[in-house]
C-alpha cells in the first residue's frame, strides 16, 4: 500500500510528546515535512534534532501556547514562512484537570474550552486557505469519551464531545475541497496523561498506580494499554493517499475497551 506522504507539509500540534510526538515521528518517517509545536522549547529543540537525523521529512518547530489566538495565527504564518504551504493538520491538546462537577468554577470551564476546542477552532480556520489550495487533511484528536465519558473528567467529557460536532459538520462543509477531516479517539495508551491519570485515581483510592493500571486492563479485550506508535499509525492512514473516501468519522483507538457500537 502507497501513502503518498512524501514532501507533504504537516502543523502537528502538542507535539514534544506523547501521542503528538509519535503522530509526527511516523509521519516524518514517511517522508513529511513536519512543524513541530507546544509550549516547551527545550523540548521542541530535542525532538526536532532526533527526527531529523531520520534523513527524511524536513523537521522545523514554534513554541506556540494554542490558547493564545495571537500565538496560533503567528504559527499557522511561521509554518506557510518556511514550507509554503499546509497540507495536512493534526489538532490535539492535553487534557483538562479531573474532577467532578461541583469542584469547577467558570473560569475552569472556560480554560478547558479554550484549550479543547477553541483552539482546534482556531487552527483550523487558519490553516483552511492553504488546505482549500490543493485539498488535504485534518485530524482532530479527542478521547474515548467520546462514545462512554469517563468518570471524573467532566470537562473533557464535554469538550470531547463538541470536537466531534465539530467535525462532522465541517465535513459536509469542507468536502468540495477535497478537504477531509476525521475525529480519531484514544483509549488507555500508554503516554504521560495516561499515567497521570491513573496515578490521580491511585491517590484517591489509597492504592498503587500499577493497581490501578492492572485493573483498567482488564477492562480492555487486548488485555494491555497501546503504545503511542500503533495510534500514530492510524493517523498516519487517514492522512495518506490511501485513505481517499472517509471524511466526518469517529475513529477509536482504544482496543476494544469501548463496548458501545
Amino acid at each position: 500500500m502507497e501513502l503518498n506522504l512524501k514532501n507533504k507539509v504537516a502543523l502537528v500540534v502538542a507535539s514534544s510528546q506523547g501521542l503528538g510526538k509519535a503522530i509526527a515521528t511516523q509521519l516524518v518517517k514517511e517522508g513529511v515535512n513536519i512543524m513541530l509545536t507546544s509550549r516547551d522549547s527545550a523540548k521542541l529543540e530535542k525532538l526536532q534534532q532526533e527526527l531529523q537525523s531520520l534523513g527524511k521529512g524536513k523537521v522545523e518547530y514554534y513554541p506556540a501556547d494554542i490558547t493564545n489566538a495571537d500565538d496560533i495565527h503567528t504559527l499557522i504564518n511561521k509554518t506557510i514562512e518556511v514550507f509554503d504551504q499546509i497540507d495536512i493538520l493534526i489538532n490535539n491538546a492535553g487534557g483538562p484537570p479531573s474532577g467532578k462537577f461541583e469542584q469547577f468554577s467558570d473560569e475552569d470551564w472556560e480554560k478547558a474550552f479554550e484549550l479543547n476546542l477553541l483552539s482546534y477552532i482556531r487552527l483550523i480556520r487558519g490553516a483552511l486557505p492553504y488546505l482549500k489550495k490543493q485539498g488535504g487533511r485534518i485530524i482532530n484528536i479527542a478521547s474515548s469519551s467520546i462514545k462512554q465519558p469517563i468518570p471524573g473528567l467532566i470537562l473533557s467529557n464535554t469538550f470531547r464531545l463538541g470536537i466531534v460536532g465539530l467535525t462532522k459538520t465541517l465535513a459536509e462543509e469542507l468536502a468540495p475541497f477535497n478537504i477531509l477531516i476525521n475525529t480519531v479517539a484514544p483509549g488507555r495508551i500508554a503516554t504521560d496523561r495516561v499515567e497521570f491519570l491513573d496515578q490521580t485515581k491511585a491517590d484517591k483510592l489509597g492504592t498503587t498506580r500499577e493497581e490501578v493500571a492492572k485493573a483498567s486492563r482488564e477492562t480492555i479485550l487486548l488485555k494491555r494499554y497501546g503504545t503511542p506508535e500503533e495510534f500514530a499509525n492510524v493517523v498516519t492512514f487517514l492522512v495518506s493517499e490511501a485513505s481517499t473516501y472517509m471524511t466526518g468519522s469517529s475513529f477509536l483507538v482504544d482496543g476494544g475497551m469501548i463496548k458501545a457500537i
